[in-house]
């Protein structure tokens, strides 16, 4: 079905987030900092970088082209500066705070539970998250992935189908890290995760493209990194209904149940 292609899962983070003000104050207190980032950071590269760039493109793109695959070549290394950045302002936690409370508030609590502590009595999903248990983290911080992303770039340089081929080789290694906090709830081993990526190659890389692309768009990539997270817990609750719904089907994969003992 369409509506559940992998790839609208960001979208449909937009306006999760946007409808469950539970989850504004995760991004307020975000907000400030990662917006005044985002600004410098890409007003730097505009200034600086984007007119030599643009007139080393047009040597093998044209001017026309080399306008468009500039932009986009600019906003990649703004994006790939930010990622870092951001990871300077401890980020991670509030992306698990945005996976959990919207896993919590869409029927997958029990998944939660397994990781941190959690409020009966709280009045909403995010003051019900208490202290975690295990490890928590949302994204493991990969040099490799970042290096790739670098070593990417230059792809932009290729005429008309560069940018295309940049875009879907850094989501091809960005998709299935939006899962990562997902595998470690359900307990997966390495040969288990790898396993079941396997079986859905195409769906993560399509909802790591477009979760690249919204990070692309200059001062709202924080704000679309936070919603990206809430899409990718959306993505998890629909996979749990369809695991409930064929427990005996290997196509969905891994399930979590609870321990009789």
């Amino acid at each position: 079905m369409l509506s559940d292609a992998s790839w609208l899962y960001p979208f449909k983070g937009i306006i999760y987030f946007a409808g469950h003000p539970f989850l504004y104050p995760l991004l307020r207190a975000r907000l400030l900092p990662s917006l005044f980032l985002s600004i410098f950071v890409f007003a730097t590269l505009f200034v600086w970088t984007y007119l030599p760039q643009v007139a080393f493109l047009a040597i093998f793109h044209g001017r026309r082209l080399a306008w468009i695959n500039g932009a986009f070549l600019v906003l990649g290394e703004g994006a790939a500066i930010t990622a870092i950045l951001f990871e300077a302002f401890f980020v991670d936690e509030t992306l698990v705070d945005v996976f959990d409370a919207t896993l919590s508030n869409e029927g997958c609590r029990h998944l939660v539970a397994t990781s941190r502590i959690l409020n009966p009595e709280a009045s909403d999903p995010v003051k019900a998250l208490g202290k975690p248990t295990t490890s928590a983290v949302y994204s493991p911080f990969s040099l490799r992935q970042i290096i790739e992303f670098i070593l990417f770039l230059p792809l932009n340089f290729i005429p008309v189908a560069g940018t295309p081929m940049f875009l879907i080789m850094t989501g091809y290694r960005a998709g299935p890290l939006h899962h990562w906090r997902y595998f470690k709830l359900m307990g997966l081993t390495k040969k288990e995760r790898n396993a079941y990526l396997a079986k859905r190659k195409m769906q993560y890389t399509w909802f790591g493209v477009v979760a690249l692309l919204l990070q692309l768009v200059p001062v709202l990539s924080m704000l679309f990194l936070l919603t990206t997270a809430a899409g990718s817990a959306l993505w998890v609750t629909r996979l749990e209904e369809k695991q409930r719904s064929t427990p005996n089907d290997p196509e969905t994969g891994p399930h979590y149940e609870d321990s009789p003992t």
